[in-house]
């Protein structure tokens, strides 16, 4: 059985280093990337500036999976802010199971390659990714 990789194209490379080197001092972005299958390389799909968890959600779809590389202002319990980039693994489980797996393949390669170290499954769709649940996994580690 041979084993099938996704390629990141450069412009890809290049987007992740804008995202990640534009100065940011409140609100979320979120750089959204596809798998072209038929391709078998990532490609953008849209990018948002000052977007909520909610509205994010809403924007993604309900039968595909996505690599989502957000940075999230984040309010700790002392009160401090920080806005941390994370990585949330959108793979819905109404997807098609190839384009599942695909994406599974796929996903250390790029959370490496996105230079991010959190990563935040969402397997259930919109219901499940909400900024009460995004703050909890980022506050508590889990």
């Amino acid at each position: 059985m041979t084993s099938l990789t996704v390629d990141i194209p450069q412009s890809i490379k290049d987007s992740l280093r804008k995202f990640r080197l534009k100065r940011r001092n409140e609100g979320s972005a979120a750089l959204v990337i596809k798998i072209n299958k038929a391709k078998l390389i990532l490609e953008e799909v849209e990018q948002f500036d000052n977007i909520s968890i909610e509205e994010l959600a809403e924007e993604l779809p309900e039968n595909s999976p996505r690599y989502v590389v957000l940075s999230y202002e984040l309010t700790h319990k002392d009160g401090r802010k920080s806005i941390p980039l994370v990585l949330i693994n959108w793979a819905p489980s109404s997807s098609e199971i190839g384009l599942l797996t695909l994406h599974a393949s796929a996903l250390l390669n790029f959370q490496n390659t996105a230079d991010v170290s959190k990563v935040i499954e969402i397997r259930d769709g919109p219901e499940g990714l909400t900024k009460e649940i995004v703050d909890a996994k980022l506050l508590t580690g889990h």
